[in-house]
């Protein structure tokens, strides 16, 4: 990055950080507040980076962010699309694929995301990489921002990885597998013709699994819109939950929240699991 790029990005994240009201992102306006924007350390906050290192990257210094790191303010300043290529060419970082793990997210989905704090809730992709989940969602279903590659679609996993199918009871997963297939198909065909990124991913588990393959062969097709569910938590058991989508307009984000399934206690577990935060899960997934 050269210096004329540093200070345009300074200059650029300044300037998304002051149209910011604090209402916008779920913050107190608070007493004192000396301008109508965001304040630097709470870009930092909801970026998840250090209030210094933030502060340097707006005073036109610092290390070269990365494409994690961009993806990051992006979803805390409300970038739009155009806006969020434009962070990551003043960055010289490529833009991401829509669906790779960086890939913007919907700020309508975001909106919605923070405004349900007492809901587990996530937007992922139509191959089913989490792009970001609240905090009780990570309480429910542990940190799922660390995968990259085709290993950050949850679909991929399911099919390659067997740790990953501890997150649902041994007997229904028969019945998850199923659903993953006809959801893949049914996101494939919604896809561009030119898209590479679904057609890669089918051809790399069509050969890496003989269950998928076999399920493939079904040509069973349909959205995930709602299902019943029940996931193992470490510290909870099992907590039966009704799984909610909403799409975005072009199918390629959902916005997912888990309520509780009546007749159940999932009601006390949920409650339960907002108590308790993500330290057991952490402890008993890692």
């Amino acid at each position: 990055m050269g210096p004329a790029k540093y200070t345009e990005l300074g200059a650029f994240l300044r300037s998304r950080r002051d149209r910011i009201r604090p209402a916008d992102v779920g913050l107190p306006a608070g007493p004192r507040r000396r301008v109508p924007g965001l304040r630097r350390e709470e870009v930092a906050q909801l970026a998840g980076a250090s209030v210094d290192y933030y502060n340097e990257l707006e005073r036109g210094a610092g290390s070269q962010p990365s494409e994690q790191m961009i993806a990051a303010l992006a979803r805390a300043l409300r970038l739009t699309a155009d806006e969020r290529d434009y962070l990551y060419r003043l960055a010289d970082r490529p833009a991401p694929a829509p669906g790779g793990v960086t890939a913007h997210v919907h700020p309508g989905m975001l909106d919605l995301l923070q405004r349900m704090p007492a809901t587990p809730a996530q937007v992922i992709t139509d191959l089913h990489v989490t792009l970001v989940q609240n905090p009780l969602a990570v309480a429910l279903l542990g940190d799922q921002s660390g995968f990259r590659g085709p290993g950050a679609s949850f679909v991929h996993r399911w099919f390659t990885e067997p740790e990953a199918r501890q997150l649902y009871p041994e007997a229904d997963h028969a019945t998850q597998s199923r659903a993953f297939v006809a959801d893949l198909r049914a996101a494939a065909a919604r896809r561009d013709a030119k898209d590479t990124e679904a057609a890669s991913m089918i051809r790399t588990l069509l050969h890496a699994s003989p269950e998928f393959a076999a399920l493939w062969a079904d040509h069973d097709v349909a959205f995930r819109r709602d299902d019943r569910k029940r996931i193992r938590h470490p510290a909870l058991g099992v907590v039966e939950v009704n799984c909610l989508n909403l799409f975005s307009e072009d199918g390629r984000q959902r916005l997912l929240w888990f309520t509780p399934a009546l007749g159940t206690d999932s009601a006390d577990l949920l409650d339960l699991l907002a108590v308790l935060g993500t330290q057991d899960v952490v402890e008993s997934r890692s």
